[in-house]
């Protein structure tokens, strides 16, 4: 689903810079502009981890394009994947070997997710084939 966000442009010193309007208090911030619809997606996904309430429908652009709360940036529609939005967590024991934690762990990284969040991620993966 489309979402309107603020981005505030950085340069070399700073991070591009994302505000959601619907979510209040939901920020992302990426180094380059190709990691920004990823950095979103995994802010929205964190900011509801732990929610109970509804994802609220988004704002249409018009209602948000002169606020003037929204200045020195450039505003952006987010194709967010509500699908993958939990709001509920369940807390995991598992066992795994080490040397494929590190894997893991490295994947993860160089993914920009959680070890929680790429497990999650290979699990939907391996059960829709």
């Amino acid at each position: 689903m489309f979402y309107p966000v603020y981005v505030h442009p950085g340069d070399d010193d700073h991070a591009h810079g994302v505000t959601f309007p619907d979510f209040p208090g939901c920020f992302s911030a990426a180094d380059q502009w190709d990691d920004l619809p990823r950095q979103m997606q995994d802010a929205v996904e964190l900011y509801f981890e732990n929610e109970a309430g509804e994802i609220p429908p988004p704002t249409p652009l018009e209602a948000l394009a002169h606020n003037p709360a929204y200045t020195g940036g450039v505003w952006v529609l987010a194709d967010l994947d509500l699908t993958r939005i939990q709001p509920r967590r369940m807390r995991l024991n598992i066992s795994l070997p080490a040397p494929l934690v590190v894997r893991i762990d490295r994947y993860a990284a160089a993914h920009h997710l959680s070890r929680s969040g790429f497990l999650a991620l290979a699990a939907e993966r391996v059960m829709t084939d």
